[in-house]
């Protein structure tokens, strides 16, 4: 892509702050309670902030068939709002500290209220959802929230063990990937599109949500604790195994395996160092494998794309993906 259409698609993607604005406030709204600990939580995550790339895609793909309703608002805090629940249950789960900068909300609350907090956001998000009135939005939200759980569990089971690379793409799909394809399956939705365009907005959302966790696992293993506000490595911490280590695990000596293999299984670097793992992976060319592979994902997401007119949320839907490959938080 050209420089000037990056920054072209840019501008339209900062074009969306007042939508993005809406969503905030109806975010806020939504996240109301008549029981004073849910409303807390809600505030406290909700002003954490984040990317709000997910509402972002849902709005591009409902402007790129000219929607004009308040359902792409509506829609996009269901999906941030499920986004939080998830991220909830996600630090209780992994006992995490640090959410974006600040304690995480288990360690405001504690795990109980959170948990119930976390159950609360999920079920909010439908309740709006329902307004809707339409049966495909449902029937897609309970499919999303379905593989998300099931991801979960799935890498519950797999903490401190050596997973294979598909099995890893199958845990950021669920985790990750299918939350993107949904947002501009969602969009199409509204916007009417036929089940081809539908299909191909999906196909770019899955392929955009993969090139992101990628890049997000490579950051966790070598960004600043500043820049990623939560620890460095937190991933190998929790046991928890992403590309770069396993391409390092198909190529390193038995030495370099039971090094890394230690950590993953211990949930420490007491016995060996992060600059250690590092060293074992930039040996071996495992952290630009790992980018390599989200730039192929951004590819084919660009390339799902393709046959749809040209315009300007065309161009900003088409940034996306450099922008999730060259980010550095």
């Amino acid at each position: 892509m050209s420089t000037s259409a990056a920054i072209q698609g840019k501008e339209i993607f900062d074009s969306l702050r007042d939508d993005l604005s809406a969503i905030e406030r109806e975010f806020g709204r939504d996240t109301v309670s008549g029981v004073e600990a849910i409303t807390e939580i809600g505030e406290y995550l909700r002003e954490g902030g984040g990317k709000r790339i997910r509402p972002a895609l849902l709005l591009l793909s409902s402007k790129l068939f000219n929607y004009q309703g308040r359902g792409a608002i509506k829609l996009g805090a269901v999906v941030e709002i499920i986004h939080t629940a998830t991220l909830v249950h996600d630090d209780i789960i992994d006992d995490a500290v640090i959410r974006r900068g600040r304690p995480a909300a288990n360690t405001q609350w504690g795990n109980s209220k959170c948990v119930l907090a976390g159950d609360w956001l999920y079920m909010q998000a439908f309740k709006v959802a329902v307004q809707e009135r339409n049966f495909r939005i449902l029937d897609t939200l309970i499919d999303l929230t379905q593989q998300m759980v099931e991801g979960e569990l799935l890498q519950m089971e797999k903490l401190g063990k050596l997973i294979s690379l598909d099995e890893y793409f199958d845990l950021i799909f669920r985790k990750t990937a299918c939350l993107f394809s949904v947002c501009m399956r969602m969009g199409a939705i509204l916007g009417g599109a036929s089940p081809k365009e539908e299909e191909g907005l999906a196909q770019f959302g899955r392929d955009l949500g993969m090139a992101f966790q990628i890049v997000d696992d490579v950051l966790d293993l070598t960004a600043s604790e500043n820049v990623l506000g939560k620890p460095v490595a937190s991933d190998l911490r929790e046991g928890k195994v992403t590309m770069a280590v396993i391409h390092a695990l198909e190529r390193c000596t038995p030495q370099e395996r039971q090094a890394i293999e230690t950590v993953v299984i211990d949930r420490t670097f007491d016995s060996v160092s992060h600059g250690e793992i590092l060293g074992i992976l930039k040996r071996y060319g495992s952290l630009d494998a790992a980018h390599d592979c989200a730039m192929q994902y951004a590819s084919l997401a660009r390339n799902s794309i393709c046959n749809f007119p040209d315009g300007e949320i065309k161009r900003a839907l088409l940034w996306a993906p450099e922008y999730v490959v060259a980010r550095q938080k």
